[in-house]
């Protein structure tokens, strides 16, 4: 895949809608620890990334809208090195803790949050790396 520094490396980018883009950059920076790269215009759209990651903050207009309350139709899941310290960090700058931490059979910790705009997160630490069909997986296609 050809380098190109005006969009984020990640192989997998989401892009998701809030009603103030700029709003939006500073809460996702202070509460989860995203940076920004690249902002487009004052408040059309942001790059932000948080190791090798990324996701995309756009605006309002059209037909792209912000969750409404009360419907999740997707979760972004972020890995991350201490999940009980991040959630309490969330917790702290007014993330809503859907979910609290908790470990669970196929060795991940985690706990869900959402933002200030209603985007579902899912944060996780790995605890142990087991195969697939010592919980009830099937491996597919290793990788």
């Amino acid at each position: 895949m050809r380098r190109n520094r005006s969009i984020p490396a990640a192989t997998v980018v989401p892009v998701l809608v809030y009603p103030d883009v700029r709003a939006a950059v500073d809460w996702l920076e202070s509460a989860f620890g995203f940076q920004e790269h690249v902002r487009i215009g004052e408040d059309h759209r942001s790059q932000l990334g948080v190791g090798d990651g990324a996701v995309i903050v756009a605006d309002v207009r059209h037909d792209q809208r912000p969750p409404r309350a009360g419907e999740v139709t997707h979760e972004v899941l972020v890995r991350v090195d201490a999940v009980d310290e991040h959630c309490a960090h969330a917790r702290s700058h007014g993330a809503t803790i859907v979910m609290e931490p908790i470990t669970f059979e196929y060795g991940e910790r985690q706990y869900a949050a959402e933002d200030l705009a209603g985007h579902r997160w899912l944060f996780t630490e790995t605890v142990e790396d087991l195969r697939p069909e010592t919980w009830g997986g099937t491996t597919v296609r290793p990788r």
